[in-house]
């Protein structure tokens, strides 16, 4: 059984080796994951690429590759200190800011909106496992006061929460990154601390219109809760970051906040991941706790495209393991208890949306056993896609770009084939890809949308119901 809910891994120090990444695609990762936070040399970003590329190819499987651009993540910045930590005392007062001066330097010279004392505020450090009192704000220097005893490491992320910042959407290594994601085609683009939809224009900038490569926002920030319908519709899709979100905003409002962006995405038809803490215990543990079960589990009955992993794989004692672990979970919620919801969203009048809400009508009402999507830029794929069909959908396209992009979407395998000539031709060569890879058997159905004439981008147009004989 293929599962339908996808797997993105972040790759890094644990999993940036081509056996490691090999046995993660074996086990079920769909995506890897670039943190840019992280990475920095033009070297060690092509290598990592290079590894995906290949180690996918042998095992001919499609590997997208997500490069997530960190943004203005304000982080903390030791390397002016002679130590590796900074010891917090509690109650006693601090100052933090970007000068090397402050008691608790940071990465970013952060231009506070309002320089007034904000009452009851704090400054959150490490996913606010780290609280700081604000007392005071003066000349972009924060004073604080320390509620507890605790230790500070470097490169750690700084939240203000309630305290309004200015700052920009993208840095200068966001714009260096982007170049490089493009020369070297990755499939997906993340953009961090996505606040507005015109957030996108700065990286429409540097791009220039050289690539069509989707951006996906992630949404961590209260300002983008406030405009979240209109930040998914002009984005590609979006990654739920309930790490900085649940530092950002209230712990308890995160469920319901998970929920509802979920929905929105749907409605619009915009692959949406869930991420942060999945299955965090498995950092350093074999096994992952019960509640990241249900975590992972919950994930998958709401229909999300794809479920990530991020320090679990990246710096974790076992991230083929957790791999394995949330492969097998969303397989068997999938396969014994998962209900296909029927889609009752909005959804564009025209053929392309006619033919998927027709596949996913026959798939789920007679006896079909696979569908098959023949798609130049896999758009119709997503539209099947988004109508959630039962059985598993098959997205032919002679473009291997397209088939790594469509690695994300949910319950789509990507599929490598030729260019076709006529609808016949397309057909027969379907049907035996199908039973070459062991996906359908003789005496089973298929359905089959495409575009008439063939090779033509968007124009689907045909739908055809197939037994193999």
């Amino acid at each position: 059984m293929i599962k339908k809910t996808k797997i993105i891994s972040t790759i890094g120090p644990s999993s940036n080796h081509p056996h490691i990444i090999s046995r993660m695609i074996k086990k079920g990762m769909n995506v890897a994951r670039l943190n840019m936070a992280h990475l920095y040399k033009e070297e060690d970003i092509k290598n990592i690429i290079d590894i995906i590329r290949d180690e996918s190819s042998k095992l001919n499987k499609f590997t997208g590759i997500l490069m997530d651009i960190s943004g203005p993540k304000i982080r903390t910045d030791l390397t002016s200190l002679k130590k590796d930590e900074i010891n917090i005392i509690k109650d006693h007062i601090y100052t933090l800011g970007f000068s090397k001066m402050n008691d608790i330097p940071i990465s970013m010279d952060v231009n506070f909106k309002s320089n007034s004392n904000p009452v009851n505020s704090f400054v959150k450090i490490d996913d606010g496992k780290i609280n700081l009192k604000i007392i005071s704000i003066s000349n972009n220097i924060v004073k604080i006061k320390a509620t507890s005893d605790c230790s500070i490491k470097p490169n750690k992320g700084v939240n203000f929460p309630e305290v309004e910042l200015k700052i920009p959407s993208l840095t200068k290594k966001d714009a260096k990154d982007i170049k490089l994601g493009i020369k070297y085609k990755v499939d997906w683009f993340a953009l961090s601390f996505v606040r507005s939809p015109k957030d996108i224009e700065d990286f429409n900038e540097i791009n220039k219109g050289k690539s069509k490569i989707p951006i996906i926002a992630k949404i961590e920030k209260p300002e983008a809760i406030n405009n979240l319908e209109k930040i998914i519709d002009t984005f590609d899709g979006v990654l739920i970051a309930r790490g900085d979100l649940g530092v950002e905003l209230p712990l308890y409002k995160l469920p319901i906040l998970q929920k509802s962006i979920i929905s929105k995405c749907k409605e619009l038809n915009k692959p949406v991941i869930v991420a942060t803490q999945i299955l965090e215990s498995m950092v350093s543990n074999p096994l992952p706790t019960r509640a990241e079960v249900n975590d992972v589990a919950n994930s998958v009955y709401e229909n999300v495209d794809a479920v990530m992993l991020s320090g679990e794989t990246a710096v974790g004692e076992f991230p083929v393991e957790t791999v394995k672990m949330m492969n097998d979970i969303i397989l068997n919620v999938e396969n014994e208890n998962l209900k296909y919801e029927k889609i009752d969203y909005k959804y564009k009048q025209d053929s392309k949306y006619a033919i998927g809400k027709a596949v996913s009508t026959v798939s789920n009402n007679l006896k079909v056993d696979a569908i098959v999507v023949m798609t130049e830029s896999g758009s119709t794929a997503k539209i099947v896609s988004f109508f959630r069909p039962k059985i598993s959908i098959y997205a032919l396209s002679p473009h291997i770009n397209v088939c790594n992009r469509l690695s994300l979407l949910w319950g789509v395998t990507p599929i490598q084939s030729q260019e076709y000539l006529s609808t016949d031709e397309m057909l027969i060569n379907a049907e035996q890809i199908l039973l070459d890879n062991k996906f359908i058997r003789n005496g089973q159905t298929f359905v089959m949308t495409a575009g008439v004439p063939v090779g033509i981008s968007g124009s689907t147009n045909m739908f055809r119901i197939q037994k193999v004989e």
